[in-house]
């Protein structure tokens, strides 16, 4: 049975922790009696086994019952390290779809909202230091179009676009050890201009007086250190990197930048001393890189960046939403560099920090997005806001994400194009991304129907088949130029909202391909079809000549990595075998050359 034993949290590590993944009991709870019946009280006993973290409809939990079932229950035991004694512990959850009511020894200890984030509660006081039990209630409302669900399909059967659902616990389960006196989190701004980064320390009140020792390496070498005696629980440093060497910097090459081609980043260690005693460490990471838009083009670095992405919608054969190892992270991001990408937009999940991690550590760009509500409602808007909320906190020391993406393809807003209230959401969602992170350009509506946005991001699968030349032309030329673009309507619907239109913004094919090829006898769709090897790879590269024909474009993110379910469109199989030598994709993206980029006017 696959196990999730590595360290969840890879930008915020400590060393005294504890893995709860594994066998837990566990049971439906279909006419909702669990509370009533106290089924939280350690000597209840669930009928069921599951693997956590994954959930009950995956292959890898044990269950694999893909039907409905809004209510579940979690129990296992577990022993808390003697040794932990005096100090504080803490139960953190990666994430829960969609509500969860956690318990320790029949005691409530808290409640979370939100199935794509990260929480925990300090259960210290609960504990007894001997064998301990804990207890998750799970709702997950199945049929509820207001809550941010993604491609998990509110019908029983998975069609189309939407999958097999997710609920429960679906990322991993820890116990963490710490001292009153501890940091609670740190931020790290790079400040590529000025060769800075902006430090920004949060501590308990406990630690007041204590000092936190900071040291910054790079390769292995102490760049910096430093000694701060705390006063106040928020504390904020600048710290210069470069020095005043200029192969350090991105003005002839990466230097010391964080690119795709050379993922450069700086180690931290933070320790908190009480007279000179360690009460906390904590060893942290991040990467000097800025992200930007000017004059039509995105930067990288002060350099114009040609984005060639893959849709990756972070599903798997056995485990759905959870990856079956840490590997298989480090192996999707290695077959998409394999084929030329350089980035993937991440669509419709919150996906799991682990991933994050390798695409920080490998050079891969990431569009991090969020799962949408399929209908709109003041429920939905209040919903998606506190999930972008968290993901923003969650995520932001990660060099690898370079765009935020709240909606996509007016999911959750059916009616914007015309709807003031809806137009309002997404303004809302674009500038409160942009309140919490300054650092990175905001999509508003990715696909169509955009209102105030840092990229103009379009979709268009009117490619057609082989045959079908003129249609073929026609799409090249909806793509060739700015007007040519903004004058399409290929999903029937308009490039902005009603009240909006382009400002100048980067415009990006941010959806497009889609191609049929199956290469078993799995059934499925795609937006055309190859029925060979040979054409596969003839498709694709026709396809590929008609966007880097535009005269426009200056990114692309092609559909889609994987085959998901019933898709069959994918680059590579469900269980990631690649349906052609990566090498001839890799070519084909290759076609591409600096000199095709252009300012925009």
């Amino acid at each position: 049975m696959a196990r999730r034993n590595e360290y969840p949290r890879p930008q915020f590590v400590r060393k005294e922790w504890q893995n709860l993944n594994g066998t837990w009991q566990f049971d439906f709870d279909d006419a909702d009696i669990g509370v009533k019946e106290k089924w939280f009280r350690p000597d209840h006993q669930l009928s069921r086994r599951i693997e956590v973290p994954f959930a009950y409809q995956s292959k890898l939990s044990g269950i694999h019952d893909p039907s409905f079932h809004d209510w579940v229950w979690y129990k296992r035991g577990f022993k808390a390290d003697a040794a932990w004694k005096g100090k504080r512990v803490l139960l953190h959850f990666g994430a829960v779809d969609y509500r969860a009511w956690v318990y320790v020894n029949g005691q409530y200890v808290g409640m979370h909202e939100g199935g794509h984030t990260p929480f925990h509660f300090d259960i210290t006081d609960a504990l007894t230091w001997e064998e301990e039990q804990v207890a998750v209630r799970v709702e997950d409302p199945s049929t509820d179009e207001t809550i941010p669900r993604g491609k998990q399909f509110w019908l029983e059967k998975p069609d189309a676009i939407w999958y097999t659902p997710t609920t429960g616990i679906w990322q991993t389960v820890w116990l963490e050890a710490v001292s009153d006196a501890r940091l609670e989190r740190v931020k790290f701004q790079p400040d590529l201009d000025r060769g800075d980064v902006i430090a920004e320390f949060e501590t308990t009140r406990a630690a007041a007086g204590m000092t936190l020792d900071v040291e910054i390496l790079f390769k292995g070498r102490t760049i910096v250190t430093d000694q701060i005696v705390i006063h106040e629980p928020y504390v904020k440093r600048s710290y210069h990197l470069m020095n005043r060497n200029i192969f350090r910097t991105a003005v002839h090459h990466d230097g010391w930048t964080w690119t795709p081609e050379n993922p450069n980043l700086f180690d931290v260690k933070l320790t908190l001393r009480r007279d000179g005693r360690a009460v906390d460490e904590v060893e942290s990471y991040f990467g000097i890189r800025k992200i930007h838009t000017e004059r039509g083009m995105v930067y990288l670095n002060n350099k114009p960046y040609y984005q060639k992405l893959v849709l990756d919608q972070g599903y798997w054969p056995d485990g759905l939403l959870t990856a079956p190892s840490d590997e298989d992270f480090k192996r999707d991001i290695e077959l998409a560099k394999a084929m030329g990408f350089n980035g993937c937009r991440k669509h419709q999940k919150v996906e799991d920090p682990r991933f994050l991690y390798w695409a920080d550590r490998l050079g891969f760009l990431v569009w991090g997005e969020c799962a949408s509500a399929p209908s709109f409602s003041t429920d939905a808007a209040a919903r998606l806001t506190r999930e972008w909320i968290e993901i923003v906190e969650r995520d932001f020391n990660h060099p690898c994400i370079v765009a935020w993406v709240p909606l996509n393809e007016s999911w959750g807003v059916p009616d914007i194009r015309s709807s003031r209230q809806q137009q309002f959401h997404s303004l809302a969602l674009y500038s409160l991304i942009h309140s919490l992170d300054p650092t990175r350009p905001v999509v508003s509506n990715d696909g169509w129907e955009l209102t105030k946005t840092d990229i103009c991001a379009v979709h268009n699968y009117n490619h057609g088949q082989p045959d079908e030349m003129d249609k073929y032309e026609y799409f090249k030329a909806s793509l060739s130029t700015k007007e040519e673009i903004l004058r399409s309507q290929p999903g029937r619907r308009a490039i902005y909202a009603g009240g909006f239109t382009h400002e100048g913004e980067p415009i990006m094919l941010t959806e497009f391909g889609g191609i049929a090829y199956r290469v078993s006898d799995e059934q499925g769709w795609g937006y055309t079809s190859a029925g060979s090897e040979e054409e596969f790879v003839r498709e694709y590269r026709r396809i590929m000549e008609a966007v880097y024909a535009s005269k426009v474009l200056h990114g692309f993110c092609y559909t889609q990595l994987t085959d998901v379910e019933q898709e069959v469109n994918g680059l590579l199989t469900y269980d990631r075998r690649p349906k052609c030598d990566p090498e001839q994709i890799r070519r084909i993206n290759a076609m591409w050359h600096p000199g095709v980029l252009r300012e925009q006017t």
